[in-house]
């Protein structure tokens, strides 16, 4: 029997936190990249430390794009709002080492007269829903991007211009009968630009924010904070540590409320099912939990390299499911296709829609008119149904 009561945390990093630029910087080079060609093939990694971007990876794709890349870094880094001596978006020193993909990988991942495209390397998937948010995602990881997308938003459009774009939130959540009901514990350590603010003023100022974002009634007298515990948070971003793509891969996904096969997401196109086959395991968890087959689901697919049909399909639904979890893995197989073609033509992945996945997670974020975040559609309900 799973528990039902206990304290439950996650954390979330901000748009300007070392790894997330490094994110942000390889999916813009990923959705250049698409932009011109919607079936190049990028695996793009990016390194960033103190007034210095290196990216490298494997290509294929026009080599206008590829020239273009020291300004698609320069053009993120000032979006995100590095003006500081130790990293500024003009200043930086921008190293551009992508190359042609491998002939030997291409083999197995392309498609010819007797076999389908193949995914682009082995590797294992999850996807999770859950219905403590509307969003069918897990209240702690939901929150904690909420709280960093606010104070983004208010330090963007001046309303808190002392705030630093290097930030990161975590918070522990209390669950009674399996439900969110309140927040036990707020940290937020956050970067300010003004030396002379104390923990307690940064406390001041970004406490009404958290407040707006979190739930009526989640944050009590007995709720602890800490704010900037370490003190002062001046030196941030790439300056203060060195970044690298790839490595948020619990803050990007589930917060750490379901399992994780490993593979990141940033900087890779959709033939690696990485990321579209993690991608259509939420799309496929989302919906079961939808459509009311289960309170809370984990799907679970398998590849192999240069293979194209998943090596298996596993179900979890935690106890909570209305049918047996073997029905709902043979419906779900039975809805879509989940070879890499299948997942990419029924999502729209080979569109630059990549960028704006790379802070504030992957999931739980609303479907867009040009595609974007077309995964977490909810429009395969009446199929399931119809499948069980």
């Amino acid at each position: 029997m799973a528990r039902k009561d206990y304290l439950f945390t996650s954390e979330s990093v901000s748009e300007g936190h070392p790894d997330k630029v490094c994110d942000r910087i390889s999916d813009a080079v990923l959705d250049a990249f698409l932009a011109e060609d919607p079936y190049a093939r990028v695996a793009c990694e990016t390194l960033a430390t103190t007034n210095r971007v290196v990216i490298a990876g494997e290509v294929r794709g026009p080599q206008s794009v590829i020239d273009s890349v020291e300004d698609i870094a320069r053009a993120c880094v000032k979006d995100i709002g590095y003006e500081q001596d130790g990293f500024h978006w003009e200043n930086m020193t921008v190293s551009n080492h992508l190359h042609a993909q491998s002939a030997d990988i291409a083999q197995g991942v392309d498609s010819g007269a007797d076999k389908d495209e193949g995914a682009g390397d082995q590797g294992i998937m999850f996807g999770y829903a859950t219905k403590e948010t509307d969003a069918l995602m897990p209240a702690p990881i939901h929150y904690s991007h909420a709280i960093l997308r606010r104070l983004a938003e208010v330090r963007k459009d001046g309303t808190a211009p002392q705030l630093g774009p290097d930030a990161k939130s975590q918070l522990s959540v209390r669950y009674v009968d399996s439900k969110p009901v309140e927040a036990t514990s707020i940290v937020l350590s956050t970067q300010h630009l003004d030396a002379s603010m104390s923990s307690m003023d940064v406390r001041d100022l970004v406490e009404p924010y958290i407040r707006e974002v979190l739930p009526e009634g989640w944050i009590t007298d007995s709720t602890v904070w800490h704010v900037n515990p370490t003190g002062k948070f001046v030196i941030g971003g790439p300056d203060g540590d060195a970044g690298l793509t790839g490595r948020k891969i619990i803050v990007d996904t589930y917060g750490g409320a379901a399992p994780h096969g490993g593979g990141a997401f940033s900087g890779k196109d959709p033939t690696k099912v990485d990321r579209s086959a993690a991608y259509a395991s939420r799309y496929l968890a989302k919906n079961i939990v939808a459509a009311g087959l289960a309170e809370r689901c984990t799907l679970q697919l398998a590849y192999a390299i240069g293979v194209a049909e998943p090596q298996s399909i596993f179900v979890d639904t935690y106890g909570t499911g209305k049918v047996s979890e073997e029905k709902i893995e043979a419906a779900a197989a039975s809805v879509m296709s989940l070879t890499p073609r299948g997942i990419r033509e029924k999502l729209g992945m080979n569109k630059p829609i990549y960028q704006r996945t790379a802070a504030y997670g992957h999931f739980g974020r609303a479907p867009e008119a040009d595609g974007g975040f077309s995964w977490e559609k909810t429009d395969l309900v009446d199929a399931l149904k119809a499948a069980i």
